[in-house]
């Protein structure tokens, strides 16, 4: 067996460049994690508060990926594996694992002594049923990445045998666990609802933290775990996630001390840029590098119009992407030039952003389609959802609008709240376009190609929903994730992304890395990069 070891657009034109250009450096901030910070004793006890710009309701990370989830969840649930500071996966609940050099099988060992939170034993049990009725057939991505799990073998209480019909490369899977490998008990969800059982807003885990409080709309609660199987910790005794939507009322609780942490691009852009020379706090992307994001823009491919790609390459060609990043998010991002950014060094195609802005192309693509302008200038009409992960998707959606119009598109936006947003796109296909984010997780199969390939279960948000399907892509994206050599892995990917790049049922627009606003109070933080939906159990309050 090959093992890895334990830890192993025509508006007027005013450029703002250069009144945003430190804006740079908001990525900076590495003296918050100096030697002698790091050295400090930790403090025991505390309540660290976090504020959150939203709220989706399911706080199961076993069928709800997503960093809204994970940024709560996460230190209540946990995953087999995660990332070490290296970024290199490492033991959680599973302390070892091997694959045979066919691929098909894979092998954890699982952590012994460990307890939910209601007392049970944690067992290969609990791993079996969360993979095959949770990651398997809920898990948005997650029912993606283990198509091909046939089974999940429990020989003993603390070995779990993962079987597939295709080969899963060992370092694809241990990736894309840190995100999609959360387990779940087993005790609690057997013969019941899984999607509507309580425990999905009361979660019940393994975690540093146990589960107290989740009043709607207004916050959640986790204590420490007394019984938490690493000795010594947790050092806070508390977290509280404050929903506080209204960005300037989200800063003023971070600026007056009731808040110490603001992450994933949660405050306004400009606050942003005046707290990072505020001595007071850090802002950062470090212990977040692990969650390169995108701009989207999905279509609905069983509207008439939208199902020809001449119209969808049009409205591409219409929406000046280099203005909307100079003008509108501080210069903070650049044209994607497809579904993998290129700070995935591994399979990055390289290339050119697809669709330069220019309108009278999109112009030609329309009345090539058959769609001419009609009475007033106007060729038809679309419905566009937000969903509204940050203060720069209505932005995009109303730049979108604009750009539109002027390729005589009416663009009308339905604004609803994130929860809404997620139902009605991915649910109900009530929508024509829709803008939000794609996060990218280190792997293309771990969150990437299942937003092109076919096959996800109907409501898993940020899959695959538009009505489109190709075969070769479908194929290309199987291929790749069965691939065990990484060169012929990287080659798929590139033919992938040239495919999907031309039929552009989701255009990737712009390529972003996620920033945090951290009191410099709170220490132990950022040391990972997912820390953001990491555990938190070395994080500490300082007096």
């Amino acid at each position: 067996m090959a093992a890895l070891s334990e830890c192993g657009c025509e508006p007027m034109i005013i450029n703002r460049r250069e009144a945003l250009k430190t804006a740079g450096a908001l990525a900076l901030g590495a003296a918050a994690w100096s030697p002698a910070a790091l050295a400090q004793a930790a403090r025991r006890g505390g309540v660290l508060t976090v504020q959150l710009n939203g709220e989706q309701r399911v706080l199961n990370p076993a069928i709800r990926a997503s960093t809204g989830v994970y940024i709560i969840t996460s230190k209540i649930m946990e995953p087999l594996v995660d990332l070490d500071q290296e970024g290199r996966p490492a033991p959680v609940l599973a302390t070892g694992w091997e694959a045979t050099p066919d691929g098909r099988t894979v092998t954890f060992r699982l952590r012994e002594g460990v307890k939910w939170h209601d007392g049970k034993p944690f067992t290969s049990a609990d791993v079996q049923y969360t993979a095959m009725e949770m990651w398997k057939k809920y898990l948005n991505y997650g029912t993606q990445l283990q198509l091909y799990l046939e089974a999940v073998d429990t020989p003993d209480a603390t070995t779990a045998v993962f079987r597939y019909s295709r080969p899963m490369p060992l370092n694809l899977l241990l990736r894309a666990l840190c995100d999609l490998g959360y387990v779940a008990p087993r005790h609690v969800f057997e013969n019941t609802n899984v999607l509507e059982n309580p425990a999905n807003t009361a979660p019940i885990g393994t975690g540093p933290f146990r589960f107290v409080q989740y009043e709607r709309g207004q916050y959640v609660i986790a204590e420490r775990n007394p019984d938490y199987w690493r000795a010594g910790f947790p050092y806070l005794d508390r977290i509280v996630w404050r929903f506080i939507i209204d960005k300037a009322a989200a800063t003023a609780a971070l600026e007056t001390g009731q808040v110490q942490l603001s992450t994933y691009n949660a405050l306004a852009l400009a606050d942003l840029d005046r707290l990072k020379s505020d001595p007071r706090f850090t802002v950062s992307s470090k212990g977040l590098e692990a969650n390169a994001f995108n701009n989207t823009l999905e279509f609905n491919t069983r509207r008439k119009e939208l199902s020809d790609v001449r119209v969808r390459r049009a409205i591409a060609h219409a929406i000046d992407v280099p203005f909307f990043i100079e003008n509108f998010i501080y210069g903070l991002g650049k044209p994607a030039t497809g579904p993998i950014p290129s700070t995935s060094a591994a399979f990055y195609p390289d290339g050119a952003p697809p669709y330069a802005y220019d309108p009278r192309k999109a112009a030609a693509l329309l009345d090539e389609a058959g769609f001419r302008r009609g009475a007033g200038g106007t060729r038809f009409a679309l419905k566009l959802v937000p969903i509204m992960n940050g203060e720069d998707v209505p932005l995009l959606a109303t730049f979108i609008q604009q750009s539109l119009q002027a390729v005589g598109i009416r663009v009308d936006i339905v604004n609803m709240d994130n929860a809404g947003a997620l139902s009605t796109v991915y649910r109900d296909w009530n929508f024509d376009l829709a803008t939000g984010w794609h996060q990218y997780r280190g792997d293309p199969a771990v969150s990437t190609t299942v937003w092109y390939r076919s096959g996800s279960p109907k409501g898993a948000p940020w899959t695959n929903q538009y009505g489109w399907q190709s075969d070769a892509v479908d194929t290309l994206v199987d291929e790749a994730a069965s691939e065990l050599d990484p060169e012929r892995r990287k080659a798929l990917y590139a033919r992938w992304v040239k495919a999907v790049n031309d039929e552009i049922p989701v255009w990737m627009m712009i390529e972003r890395t996620f920033l945090s606003a951290t009191s410099k109070r709170l220490r132990g933080d950022h040391n990972m990069p997912r820390w953001g939906s990491g555990d938190w159990h070395d994080a500490w309050i300082e007096a």
